[in-house]
C-alpha cells in the first residue's frame, strides 16, 4: 500500500498531466466534451468573514447543481497566480431545454425559403464595401417559435452540442446564477449572483470567448466567432467595411448588437450631412476674395481710413478696420448665404435620420425575432442593494407574494440630496464658465499690450490678434475645465444614484441616465450658448459700457462676429473630446489588462488557460453601454445645436464614429470579457433624448442665423438701404458701424496719449441698430 504523501504526489502528477494534456485554450470541462458556459473565480480570503464566504459559496454551488448545473472545480494551485480559484460551470440538455422554455427562447422550426432582400440597383457599386456572404449572414433565416421542451421533435435539433448558440447558453445560465440562493441571513434568504459579486465572495463571474482572437478554432472547437469578428469587423484596416451584424448579434447578443446597429447607421447619414457641410465650406472659400464685406474691409481706403474705439480699458489702444481683414475673410468661411441654407438642410436631415431609423429598428425587430419582445427580465429583477436596504414587506397583489418594500419617506431625503448634488454641479459648470469669461476679459488687456509692445510681434499681429489668442486659450482652458468637471461628476452621480436605492436595475439607468446627460448638456455647450447668444450682445456702448462684477469691461465679438468664435469653441470642444475620447477607450483597457496580466506573473496569454485570459481581461460592466450611448449622444447634439456656425461638424463626427466603430470594435473582442448576452428591442430612453435635441437645434440654429451671424443685417442692408445696383453690398461695412467722439470718453476708460483724430467707431449689435 501506498503512503499518504506518495498518494498526494500521485494524484498532483495526474492533476498536472491532465492539465498539460489538456489544450491551453480549450473551452471546455477536462473530459473535452462538456462545454464550459460560465466561470466564476474566487481567491482565498484570510480576514475574519472568510469562513462566512467559505459557507456562501459552497451553498451556493451546492444549489446550483441541485438546479442541474454541472461544475468543475480549477484549484489555485493550478492557476497561474498561484491564488486564484476557477469553478468552470456546465448546462447539460436537460437545464438548456427546461429554461429555455422559461425565458421564451424563439429557436428554429424550418429554414426560411424567403429570399434575403437585397440593394439591388448599388449592389455593384458598393461590392467593395460588402462582406463575404458567410461573415454577414452566418446562419440561414428560419422560421422561429417559442421553445418547448414537451415538443422538441418540432424543432430543428441536428446536434443537441450545437442547437442553443453560446450566447443563449450564457444567457440561461446567468438567469440560474441571478436566482440561485446561497443561505439565509438575518432571517431572510439570500440569493443571486449579484450580491455574492458585491460581498467579495466570488471575485468575477463571466462567460468565455470562444478562443484566441488572433487564431481560428482547434478541435474540438469547430467555430471561433471572436476570430471571425476580429478578422472582418475589430481591424482598422477593415474601417471602409460593412458590419456583420448578425455575427455581432449572435455572439454578443441583442443589446449590444443593436447599439452597433444604430452607430453604424447613424455614421452612414452623417455621410450625406458631411458632403452638404463640406460643399457649404467650399463655397465660402470660392466667394472670400470676393465678398464685399471683406473687400471693403481689407482695402486701404476704406477699412484703412476706419478708427475704431479701444476693445479694452487704458492698456488698448485705438485700432484700424483693416488689421482685422484676414479675420473677416475667415469669418465669411462659414457666415455666408449657404449658412442659411444648411441650417435649413440640417433641420430637414435630423427629422429625416430620426423617422429613417424608426423605420431601420422596425426592420430589426422583425429581422431580430423581437417583435413580441417584453422588457429583460434581468432589467426588471430586483437590485441586491435594494433587498438588502429593505426592511419592509409588502404583498404585491398580481403574484400574491410578499415582496420587499421601501416606503416613499424613506427615500426623500436621498431624492432631495440627489436633486441638490446635481442642481450644485451644474451651478459649479457655469461657475466654471464665468471663471473662464473672467480670465478671457483679464488676459485680454495682457495680449493687447503684451502684443503692442512687442516689436518682434508687430507682423504676427495681421494673423494672430489679441482676439485670437484670447479666444483660443480660453477654450483650451475651457475643455480642461469640461473634462476635470465630467471625471469627478461620474464618480459622485454614480454614488449618488446608489444611494437612492432604485428598486430595478432598469430604475438605476433611467436615474442615472438623467443625471448625466443633464450635468454633461450643460458642462458641454453652456460655453457655445454662451458665445452664440450672450457674448457681445450686452457691451453697451463707448463711454457707458457694462461691466461684469463692476470690474472687468463685458466682451466684445471678435471684430470678424461672433461666430467665427462660436466655430473656434465648436472645433476646440468637439475635436478635443473626440480625441481625448478615443484615446482613453484604446489606452485604458490595454493598460489595464497588461498589468493584470504583469501581476499574474506573464506576458504572454499562450502560457495560460482560456478562463485565466478571459479573467485578466477587463469587465465590460452593466453600464458599459450606457457610457457608449451618452458619448454618441453628445456629438449628435455638437452636430445638431451649433452646425450653423459650423459645417464641418458633419464631418468631422463622421471621421470619428468611422474609427470609433473600430475601437469598440477591437475593444469588445480582444480587451474585454465577453459580456452577458442579453435582449433589446430598441435604443431606448435615448430615442427619447435624441427627439428632445433635434427640436432644440431647429431653435439654436435660426437663432445663430438671426442673432449670431452676421447674414440678417447684410440682407436688410441689401433691400432696404443699398443704392449700389452693380455692387449691392458696397458701403455696407460704413453703415454697420456706430460713431463716437473720443472727448466723451470717461478717463478711466480712454488711452491716456492724445491723438490727432476726433472720433472713433464701433461696431453696432443687434440690440442697437444703427441704421
Amino acid at each position: 500500500s501506498l503512503s499518504s504523501a506518495e498518494t498526494c504526489f500521485l494524484i498532483n502528477e495526474e492533476r498536472m498531466f491532465q492539465k498539460r494534456a489538456q489544450s491551453k485554450d480549450s473551452v471546455f470541462f477536462r473530459d473535452g466534451v462538456r462545454q464550459i458556459d460560465f466561470v466564476l473565480s474566487y481567491v482565498d480570503d484570510i480576514k475574519k468573514d472568510a469562513e462566512i464566504k467559505a459557507e456562501r459559496r459552497k451553498e451556493f454551488e451546492q444549489n446550483l447543481r441541485k438546479t442541474g448545473l454541472e461544475l468543475e472545480i480549477e484549484d489555485k494551485r493550478d492557476s497561474e497566480d498561484g491564488r486564484t480559484y476557477f469553478v468552470k460551470i456546465h448546462a447539460p440538455w436537460e437545464v438548456l431545454v427546461t429554461y429555455a422554455e422559461v425565458l421564451g427562447i424563439k429557436m428554429p422550426v424550418k429554414e426560411s425559403d424567403i429570399p434575403r432582400t437585397e440593394n439591388s440597383p448599388l449592389r455593384y457599386m458598393l461590392g467593395p464595401v460588402r462582406l463575404p456572404q458567410e461573415v454577414k449572414f452566418p446562419r440561414p433565416e428560419y422560421f422561429t417559435a417559442q421553445f418547448s421542451r414537451h415538443r422538441q421533435e418540432l424543432f430543428l435539433i441536428e446536434d443537441e452540442a450545437t442547437f442553443f448558440p453560446s450566447s443563449s447558453r450564457n444567457r440561461i445560465v446567468y438567469y440560474i446564477l441571478s436566482r440561485c440562493p446561497f443561505g439565509v441571513e438575518d432571517g431572510k434568504k439570500r440569493f443571486g449572483i449579484d450580491r455574492l459579486l458585491t460581498s467579495n465572495t466570488y471575485s468575477s463571474a463571466y462567460p468565455l470567448h470562444d478562443g484566441q482572437y488572433w487564431k481560428p478554432a482547434e478541435p474540438p472547437s469547430t467555430v471561433n466567432e471572436r476570430y471571425t469578428l476580429y478578422q472582418n469587423w475589430a481591424r482598422f484596416s477593415y474601417f471602409y467595411k460593412e458590419q456583420p451584424l448578425d455575427l455581432i448579434k449572435d455572439y454578443f447578443g441583442e443589446k449590444i448588437g443593436i447599439y452597433f446597429v444604430f452607430l453604424g447607421f447613424y455614421t452612414e447619414m452623417l455621410l450625406i450631412a458631411a458632403v452638404v457641410g463640406l460643399a457649404c465650406l467650399i463655397y465660402g472659400i470660392l466667394l472670400m476674395d470676393s465678398n464685399q464685406t471683406s473687400t471693403d474691409i481689407c482695402d486701404p481706403e476704406i477699412g484703412g481710413q476706419l478708427i475704431m474705439c479701444p476693445l479694452c480699458d487704458q492698456v488698448c489702444d485705438y485700432w484700424r478696420l483693416n488689421s482685422t481683414c484676414l479675420s473677416s475673410k475667415l469669418s465669411h468661411l462659414f457666415d455666408n448665404e449657404s449658412t442659411v441654407f444648411f441650417a435649413i438642410f440640417m433641420g430637414i436631415w435630423v427629422t429625416l435620420f430620426l423617422e429613417f431609423w424608426k423605420q431601420r429598428q422596425a426592420r430589426l425587430e422583425y429581422e431580430w425575432d423581437l417583435v413580441d419582445f417584453e422588457e429583460e427580465q434581468q432589467q426588471l429583477q430586483l437590485r441586491p442593494e435594494f433587498e438588502a436596504m429593505c426592511k419592509h414587506r409588502k404583498m404585491n397583489p398580481v403574484t400574491k407574494e410578499l415582496e420587499p418594500y421601501m416606503p416613499l419617506w424613506n427615500r426623500i431625503p436621498w431624492y432631495f440630496l440627489s436633486g441638490a448634488t446635481v442642481t450644485f454641479w451644474m451651478a459649479l459648470v457655469v461657475s466654471s464658465m464665468v471663471a473662464v469669461i473672467v480670465y478671457r476679459l483679464s488676459v485680454f488687456a495682457t495680449f493687447a499690450s503684451f502684443m503692442e509692445s512687442e516689436a518682434t510681434l508687430q507682423h504676427v499681429k495681421v494673423y494672430f490678434t489679441p482676439q485670437l489668442a484670447t479666444s483660443l486659450s480660453g477654450s483650451c482652458l475651457n475643455f480642461i475645465v469640461i473634462l476635470i468637471l465630467n471625471f469627478f461628476y461620474e464618480k459622485i452621480s454614480a454614488w449618488i444614484t446608489k444611494m437612492e436605492i432604485p428598486r430595478t436595475y432598469q430604475e438605476y439607468e433611467s436615474s442615472l441616465t438623467l443625471k448625466m446627460f443633464l450635468f454633461q448638456f450643460v458642462n458641454y455647450y453652456s460655453s457655445c450658448f454662451y458665445v452664440a447668444f450672450f457674448k457681445g450682445k450686452f457691451v453697451g456702448y463707448p463711454g457707458k459700457y457694462t461691466y461684469l462684477f463692476n470690474v472687468w469691461r463685458s466682451e466684445e465679438c471678435d471684430p470678424g462676429g461672433c461666430l467665427i468664435e462660436l466655430t473656434t469653441q465648436m472645433t476646440i470642444v468637439m475635436t478635443g473630446k473626440q480625441i481625448f475620447g478615443n484615446i482613453k477607450e484604446a489606452i485604458y483597457p490595454l493598460v489595464f489588462n497588461w498589468w493584470r496580466r504583469r501581476k499574474a506573473r506573464t506576458n504572454s496569454e499562450k502560457l495560460y488557460s482560456r478562463w485565466e485570459q478571459d479573467h485578466d481581461l477587463e469587465t465590460f460592466g452593466q453600464l458599459g453601454l450606457f457610457y457608449e450611448y451618452l458619448e454618441t449622444v453628445i456629438q449628435f447634439g455638437f452636430v445638431t445645436l451649433f452646425v450653423a456656425s459650423f459645417p464641418l461638424a458633419p464631418l468631422l463626427a463622421l471621421l470619428n464614429n468611422i474609427i470609433e466603430i473600430r475601437v469598440d470594435a477591437w475593444k469588445l473582442t480582444t480587451q474585454y470579457r465577453r459580456p452577458v448576452a442579453a435582449k433589446a428591442h430598441s435604443i431606448g430612453v435615448w430615442q427619447d433624448i435624441l427627439y428632445g435635441m433635434a427640436v432644440v437645434s431647429v431653435a439654436t440654429n435660426a437663432f445663430i442665423v438671426a442673432f449670431t451671424s452676421d447674414i440678417i443685417p447684410r440682407l436688410v442692408y441689401y433691400y432696404a438701404y443699398s443704392t449700389n445696383i452693380t455692387h449691392p453690398l458696397k458701403g455696407y461695412v460704413n453703415n454697420s458701424l456706430s460713431v463716437f467722439l473720443i472727448a466723451d470718453f470717461p478717463n478711466h476708460t480712454a488711452p491716456s496719449e492724445k491723438r490727432e483724430f476726433t472720433t472713433c467707431s464701433t461696431l453696432c449689435s443687434w440690440l442697437n441698430f444703427c441704421w
